[in-house]
């Protein structure tokens, strides 16, 4: 291999690394959009395709990774030393697992989508939502709820499981709240993210 070429792969790489990275500041929506250029465009399309507004998906993200592409459940230890397997395979952006994953694919003709993918993550929160909606009547903008049902699944939302995880209505409460600090802080920058009126949303 040329060395200009090995330090193009390099560049490349490097390049790909910091895409990848999560944002440097969470905590506003608008600093997240700015870095991330390109992810205003596809939370709107999610947000257009399923009806959960651009707040309330992204501080589901945010809980499930704190926008990390690669995110995955820590490992268990044996013998309180030894790193053994993980909690579940719960992977990528929206922490899901491989057999949901499956199904938003079959379902929702998104064959080719990757967890570790903003735009495909981000598509499928919206889609599950969808499906709390249809299947146990939650709103879609309803961050509390749409997060118990999808930590629990819709059988352990039907059952009301996280009664029983004090911790887990506590987190639920905090996508709440995210949810509605992100949607204040979108009223004032949102504008600047959408472009003209003929830019077409891709």
């Amino acid at each position: 291999m040329r060395i200009p070429s090995l330090i193009l792969v390099l560049v490349c790489a490097g390049l790909a690394g910091c895409a990848s990275a999560p944002p440097k500041s969470s905590d506003n929506i608008c600093d997240v959009f700015d870095e991330k250029r390109g992810w205003y465009k596809d939370a709107r399309r999610a947000e257009r395709r399923w009806g959960s507004d651009i707040p309330t998906l992204m501080a589901m993200m945010y809980q499930e990774s704190t926008f990390r592409s690669k995110a995955k459940p820590p490992r268990t230890k044996i013998l309180w030393v030894i790193p053994g397997p993980r909690k579940s395979s719960a992977f990528g952006y929206a922490q899901v697992k491989d057999e949901t994953w499956k199904e938003y694919q079959r379902m929702s003709g998104n064959h080719w989508a990757s967890r570790s993918h903003f735009a495909d993550a981000i598509d499928f929160i919206g889609w599950y939502n969808t499906q709390s909606n249809k299947r146990v009547g939650i709103g879609k903008n309803d961050a509390r709820n749409l997060y118990l049902a999808y930590h629990e699944g819709h059988g352990g939302y039907e059952r009301r499981t996280y009664d029983q995880k004090a911790w887990l209505v506590g987190v639920a409460g905090k996508v709440e709240t995210r949810a509605k600090r992100y949607r204040e802080q979108l009223k004032s920058c949102e504008r600047r993210f959408k472009g003209p009126w003929w830019w077409p949303l891709r």
